[in-house]
């Protein structure tokens, strides 16, 4: 039986770092943000995990445990919102619509993402539900050309891996950032996209390393303004996209970009359940 993820409210705070090292740091978090599909434009400011503002915490499925991913009160069981230097950040708010619980976000020339950290291992990889409503698509939008690469929807899987399989083009970028932000690129990212134009079922790779790959599920705007719910096998779409096995899963997260093209949309998540083999 599969096991829902639980959105707690996050907590920690941003901080800020003042001095040259904070320059480099700057550096970093921009290449970094790069490489989740945005540029950098506007004042520069901290990476940072920021309190989300909600009357009360959003649970993915009502009435079920939490996906076994740390204590209760640890970060690794909390929901973070992820921001970029050099970026507008979006808003993101608890609501209900058409009678479903969902987290609703608005995106004005902004891009950041929801991440949890979780730990499935290959072997107990199995189904993955969500689901989301878009209203319009973003006037301009190809996710096929680097300047204009934003989509109204994301649902992003981080995973770990091998990295000696990697080429040494992304070894290189990825210690850089690794170097420049303490945050650590993961193996393999695989995104879940809405494109404004090409076929669903393509895999468009990040121009900026082999290792992050979108996996288009809807395409224009035939299934817009209504919920569409989907049921994903995780192995079988990574092995679809990057053609080899999947490693652990490490963490989920909900993006919403505008900032390519600077433009405004808004868009709705429903739950995001991860189901695990055997339960």
């Amino acid at each position: 039986m599969a096991q829902p993820l639980k959105l707690q409210t996050p907590t920690l705070a941003a901080k800020t770092q003042r001095g040259p090292g904070r320059a480099w740091r700057v550096v970093g978090c921009v290449l970094l943000a790069g490489l989740l599909g945005a540029c950098a434009h506007g004042p520069e400011s901290d990476i940072a995990t920021q309190a989300l503002r909600a009357p009360t915490p959003w649970d993915v499925a009502s009435g079920s445990d939490a996906l076994p991913t740390g204590p209760a009160n640890s970060a690794a069981s909390r929901w973070q919102h992820l921001t970029f230097p050099g970026k507008t950040a979006n808003q993101f708010a608890y609501l209900q619509v058409d009678g479903r619980r969902a987290m609703g976000v608005r995106s004005n020339s902004a891009v950041s993402m929801l991440r949890k950290t979780v730990s499935i291992e290959p072997a107990q990889l199995a189904g993955l539900r969500f689901s989301w409503k878009v209203p319009s698509l973003i006037a301009g939008a190809d996710l096929g050309l680097r300047e204009k690469e934003d989509s109204p929807v994301r649902l992003v899987l981080a995973f770990d891996g091998d990295r000696s399989r990697m080429s040494p083009r992304d070894h290189m970028l990825f210690e850089l950032a690794r170097t420049l932000t303490g945050e650590e690129m993961p193996y393999a990212t695989l995104m879940y996209v809405w494109s404004n134009h090409h076929v669903p079922g393509t895999v468009l790779k990040s121009f900026r390393t082999e290792r992050i790959r979108k996996l288009v599920l809807e395409s224009g705007p035939d299934r817009l303004n209504r919920w569409l719910d989907y049921e994903r096998d995780i192995r079988a779409d990574f092995v679809a996209a990057f053609g080899e096995e999947p490693g652990r899963l490490i963490a989920v997260g909900i993006m919403t970009d505008t900032d390519n093209t600077r433009s405004s949309t808004q868009a709705w998540y429903g739950p995001v359940v991860l189901g695990t083999a055997g339960r």
